[in-house]
């Protein structure tokens, strides 16, 4: 498949996930959209958040590309469950939508391929697959969505506030060696330079970095568990 201008940008480079929970202090459109900024001007490529008004805040701040979902409840699929949700992040300044790529049942009834066949059929937009297993990759690979990403394989979404097991390097190993070429993304337990290190020297198209640099919640948490051991 040919691969677009934006995702060729991307390649060898830094994505930041800026992503706040429910009843954080952070948790505001316009701090969203600064915490973006900051990181674009760090040498993010691109910028990774969730939400309609955080899409659009963000796009208005920032020069780099967004990569946009929608998540809603908090099991199943959640991450931009349905048509409309993806939809409504193109029209939100999205020029990326991530879909949750699993075969898991969507409220609106659609099955993944259907999600994405007329997500292509309504709106000019990039796709980027959020995958939990190596079949969910090949799902992505085989629709035509423009990325993939082990978001997902650790059964839990990327973000996340423990600093434990590392990045997935297993799936980006077999993804890789299945997919040679096509633009692989490691999301998920990214938590410091060397673990982006490692993933970009195994061969991921990017890397993709929430809670190391976007949770300061998280980080104060590690700092004061390490001092207290």
């Amino acid at each position: 498949m040919a691969i677009s201008p934006l995702v060729q940008s991307l390649k060898g480079k830094l994505i930041v996930s800026v992503q706040a929970y429910p009843g954080e202090p952070l948790r505001h459109p316009e701090t969203m959209a600064q915490m973006a900024r900051a990181c674009e001007l760090g040498g993010a490529a691109a910028i990774r958040c969730q939400g309609l008004s955080d899409i659009a805040a963000i796009k208005g701040r920032c020069d780099v590309p967004v990569i946009g979902l929608w998540k809603e409840g908090h099991e199943g699929v959640y991450i931009t469950p349905t048509l409309r949700h993806a939809v409504a992040c193109v029209n939100a300044g999205a020029d990326v939508v991530a879909l949750d790529a699993t075969d898991r049942p969507r409220p609106d009834g659609r099955s993944f391929e259907e999600t994405v066949h007329a997500l292509r059929a309504q709106c000019d937009t990039l796709i980027m697959a959020d995958c939990m297993t190596i079949e969910d990759i090949r799902r992505g690979v085989a629709c035509g969505c423009d990325l993939v990403s082990t978001t997902l394989s650790h059964n839990k979404a990327a973000i996340d506030t423990t600093m434990n097991d590392g990045p997935d390097i297993p799936i980006l190993r077999q993804a890789l060696a299945e997919f040679p070429g096509f633009p692989v993304i490691c999301e998920g337990h990214v938590h410091t330079p060397a673990d982006a290190k490692l993933v970009m020297d195994e061969g991921a198209w990017a890397v993709v970095v929430g809670t190391g640099i976007t949770h300061p919640t998280s980080l104060t948490s590690w700092f004061k568990a390490a001092i207290e051991e």
